[in-house]
């Protein structure tokens, strides 16, 4: 019984550090709490309290929606709708950790094998492997935000250099591996076993590690530059509909292509929905102007990014967003239910899963908001050609925590394709990445500015944008014979 109640203080200790480090980013909590998934991981139940309380912690911000009373939801029903998503979500994630603990259970070798250090390695990179292939793959699909790969970030810039090789499921791989070696590590102190060898190889791993990555953040070539104005519109999204944010928006446009203008940007670049559908009063764009808005298309409205040239009342290219938000802007059609989605614009259609975007100007990969966290169809544009990465986000009326995270997944992305990254959003952040994941340009958050940045482009590959999860499927692979070899 006292076994039990000390493997549920860890699973609910861990996941709250886990969740700390997802929210604040420090990474070194990340560690600590993934020391105490392992012991927890003994029982599925364990994991699910320890997936669940992280998921809880980190996506908090979630209650921040509440009131939602100005998207026609009635004021009784707006905190039960909110605080019901944020349980969903630690659910959901509660739910994935577990099945990881009930796997680790399943293919954990007898005693007589496991007495041996070696054997115990195997099995704990097939499993670290696991986890971090399955972020991978669960961040091409809608339920996803972040997970461990990206809490490397803004601290630990040289060890996610790495990801230009395995990317942010390499990452999160390695993040296990790392929190198995502290767990080991109290294990043997609390045995009084000696364990000099193991501090050693462990930390001589964890700077190899570190020197590679350095070493990886160097090769960041640039091939030419644009000057770029980015536009923080500072429109809070529940003023955005009201009449005099409405009217006031066509002289806020007007004024900040004159600023871009006058500062010789070669395009002007601003957040996601700031265009309404009726763009009758915003038009003669002085310079070129990319920004998110809407558009309608065989009777839907999708959310885009889109592309105006000087002289032209309507878009000449666009970049339709591919990813939407379970229940913000898509509801599965459920009988006397929501059709149009918690967004005040109603209903929004997916459109094409491509995110590069060929227009006169450089051709960059295109994520609008969350879409970011997908860092395959990233990668898969700058194959295609992408030579910038372009992110465009309206992150009100979450917290500044929220604008933390973002940051962190867009320095990921950076490193991971060598490119410059932009990320436009009403309230911030409103940035210039390098494509070393430094972050060149920040924008104070909740004020009205217009920013110019020095886009520096390249046509490089790295090797994630080359063969994406191969490694990890690989070590899985060949961690995997090894652990059926032991049973």
């Amino acid at each position: 019984m006292n076994n039990i109640y000390s493997l549920f203080i860890k699973a609910f200790a861990g996941g709250a550090l886990a969740g700390i480090s997802l929210s604040e980013g420090n990474y070194i909590f990340m560690l600590l709490g993934i020391s105490l998934l392992w012991p927890a991981s003994k029982n599925p139940w364990g994991g699910f309290c320890w997936g669940a309380m992280a998921i809880l912690w980190s996506h908090k911000w979630l209650l921040s929606l509440h009131p939602i009373s100005w998207v026609g939801i009635s004021s009784n029903l707006s905190l039960p709708i909110t605080i019901f998503i944020w349980l969903f979500c630690g659910a959901f994630g509660g739910g994935l950790v577990f099945i990881w603990s009930a796997l680790s259970c399943f293919l954990a070798p007898g005693r007589l094998q496991f007495s041996k250090l070696e054997n115990k390695f195997i099995y704990a990179v097939l499993l670290s492997t696991i986890w971090g292939l399955s972020e991978e793959l669960l961040s091409r699909g809608p339920l996803f935000w972040m997970g461990v790969g990206p809490s490397l970030l803004p601290q630990d810039r040289y060890l996610a250099g790495l990801a230009r090789w395995i990317g942010s499921g390499g990452l999160a791989t390695i993040h296990l591996l790392a929190g198995w070696w502290i767990w080991q590590l109290s294990i043997a102190f609390q045995a009084r076993k000696k364990a000099k060898k193991f501090i050693i190889l462990g930390f001589a791993y964890f700077l190899l590690a570190h020197l590679l990555g350095f070493i990886l953040l160097f090769d960041s070539p640039t091939d030419s530059s644009e000057k770029v104005a980015m536009w923080q519109t500072n429109i809070p999204i529940r003023q955005k509909f009201s009449q005099e944010e409405i009217n006031a928006l066509p002289s806020k446009v007007n004024r900040a292509l004159t600023e871009a203008f006058e500062m010789n940007a070669s395009f002007l670049i601003a957040p996601e929905g700031t265009l309404p559908l009726d763009r009758s009063k915003i038009r003669d764009f002085s310079i070129k102007f990319l920004s998110g808005g809407f558009r309608k298309i065989n009777g839907s409205i999708r959310s885009s990014l889109l592309v105006f040239n000087p002289g032209e009342e309507s878009f000449s290219d666009v970049l339709d967003k591919s990813r939407l938000v379970p229940l913000g802007e898509w509801i599965p059609e459920l009988p006397n239910f929501l059709k149009d989605g918690l967004s005040a614009v109603g209903g929004i259609e997916s459109g094409n899963p491509s995110r590069l975007l060929d227009w006169e100007g450089p051709s960059f990969a295109g994520a609008i908001c969350y879409e970011l966290s997908n860092g395959k169809a990233i990668a898969k544009a700058v194959n295609q050609g992408a030579k910038w990465i372009l992110v465009i986000a309206n992150l009100d009326p979450y917290p500044i925590s929220l604008q933390k995270q973002f940051l962190s997944i867009a320095q990921l992305r950076s490193i991971e394709t060598s490119k410059n990254l932009i990320s436009v959003s009403n309230t911030g952040p409103t940035s210039l990445i390098k494509s070393n994941g430094r972050i060149d340009t920040l924008l104070k958050p909740n004020e009205e500015l217009v920013q110019l940045a020095d886009l520096e482009l390249n046509g490089k590959k790295t090797l994630y944008t080359l063969i994406s999860d191969l490694p990890m499927i690989v070590v899985i692979l060949i961690s995997l014979i090894g652990v059926l070899r032991l049973r």
